[in-house]
């Protein structure tokens, strides 16, 4: 009743902006529309109906007249209209805000800078198989108010979320939330690496007695961890050890020895563990991820038999680390998912040597932490892109030798024509929109190119 008495304006018309109008409307909610960057309305708004719409530079005077303000994860939070929005008293907030006032299902929660796609994926797959299912959205798949308007619901839902969508949102209370890591990126959104981490750290602030907090291993989040502890919630701390045993303060994770990786977690006080050689997909960030998808899933009363079956069946998600085929001697592996330096980083300490295809967006990021592992991992790089010169310097820095492609098709086409039969790994380290509309499209370009090679050859 509340919503209906109050008018509201929705700011980005992608595809959560479009999900809020649909909510909204299906509530008998009065909504006006914004975007800067449409010009014409008439295909977006097919689907809802006739609406008030506004393009161009959006004002702040315009937004004061509502009560409430929906904006979209893409649009900048820091945008001027909006920072004087909130500053006149009106509520400016996101999806996230909405969805959680109608939710009355368990939530799982997970964010972070890299792996969120691939934990959120695997813990939703393996809880399917309990009675109810599970549902997933978020920064993935469906938008997640599209979810609260399906006929059966699951009994769970978990949720992928980004720091533009936690950012916007001051109400989120998961039973169960992973931080998986916080890396730089999106420099060019937040106005500060604090900010960003700030952001990603409101997943906790409402967590108390019953609920469960997953946390990297590592002093920067000791600090977190004893807070929540002393607020009643079950912290665990995941990440990768090379002790010869499993440390007791470590939950779930990947334990080296010389010669063995082992995945492990925790179910029944008892430690489970499973060779990381019987997993199909590489990575040992990616079996961290899948670690942390068999605690939940043990937390939530999956099978260990079920568990184990999944994680000895993970092929991996498509544009992260996959391998895409054997071509000209050369076995092909598409991370096209890596749009910054530290993804990109896990992905070439995953293998001894290996011909790397690297460039494209920047965003701001610094790349000379990569240096290196560049100069340990890498033999020889191509760089794409509309703007190599980072790469460059980064590469000249690490002693790699290298050549400018520019686009996909020549770069994949360098590769294969280089003298090693080492593997050749796309990730980028950067954003794809400097030459793609986004990083599946990317990753299509380079197996379109890897066939082409097999055709001609």
């Amino acid at each position: 009743m509340k919503l209906r008495k109050q008018t509201h304006a929705v700011i980005g018309m992608g595809k959560t902006g479009m999900s809020v109008v649909r909510f909204l409307k299906g509530k008998g909610v009065y909504c006006e529309v914004f975007d800067e960057k449409i010009q014409d309305f008439s295909s977006v708004l097919k689907d809802v109906g006739e609406l008030p719409y506004h393009a161009g530079r959006i004002k702040a005077d315009a937004l004061l007249a509502f009560d409430a303000v929906w904006v979209s994860p893409g649009v900048p939070w820091q945008h001027i209209a909006l920072q004087a929005a909130r500053d006149a008293g009106v509520t400016v907030q996101g999806d996230l805000t909405l969805f959680l006032q109608y939710c009355d299902a368990p939530l799982i929660a997970i964010t972070g800078t890299n792996g969120k796609t691939t934990t959120t994926q695997s813990i939703q797959t393996l809880l399917e198989t309990l009675p109810g299912g599970c549902d997933v959205g978020g920064n993935i798949g469906i938008p997640m108010l599209d979810l609260l308007g399906q006929k059966n619901k699951a009994k769970r839902v978990v949720l992928e979320l980004s720091s533009f969508q936690l950012e916007r949102c001051d109400v989120i209370h998961p039973k169960w939330a992973v931080l998986l890591n916080v890396q730089a990126d999106h420099a060019d959104m937040h106005a500060s690496p604090e900010d960003y981490c700030a952001a990603k750290l409101k997943l906790f602030e409402h967590q108390q007695t019953g609920d469960t907090a997953v946390l990297p291993v590592g002093e920067q989040w000791d600090a977190l961890s004893g807070d929540l502890l002393k607020r009643g919630v079950c912290v665990y701390r995941v990440g990768h050890t090379q002790a010869p045993e499993i440390p007791t303060d470590m939950t779930a994770g990947i334990a080296s020895d010389a010669s063995t990786h082992r995945l492990f977690w925790h179910a029944d006080k008892q430690v489970n563990t499973l060779n990381c050689a019987k997993i199909p997909t590489r990575g040992l960030h990616q079996h961290i991820n899948l670690a942390v998808a068999a605690q939940a899933a043990s937390d939530f009363g999956v099978s260990q038999q079920v568990i184990r079956e999944a994680l000895s069946s993970f092929r991996g998600l498509p544009h992260r680390l996959r391998f895409v085929g054997d071509v000209l001697e050369h076995a092909w592996f598409d991370d096209s998912k890596a749009t910054n330096p530290a993804a990109a980083e896990a992905a070439l300490a995953s293998f001894d040597q290996v011909i790397w295809i690297c460039g494209g967006l920047l965003k701001g990021l610094d790349l000379t932490p990569m240096t290196d592992v560049v100069h340990k991992h890498v033999c020889y790089a191509v760089v794409i892109g509309k703007h190599p010169e980072p790469y460059i310097r980064l590469l000249q820095k690490a002693g790699v030798n290298y050549t400018v492609a520019n686009i996909m098709q020549r770069a994949v086409r360098f590769a294969a024509e280089h003298e090693d039969k080492l593997p050749v790994l796309l990730s980028p380290a950067a954003a794809s929109m400097d030459q793609f509309k986004n990083y599946v499209e990317r990753g299509k370009v380079f197996q379109q190119a890897i066939d082409a090679l097999a055709k001609d050859s």
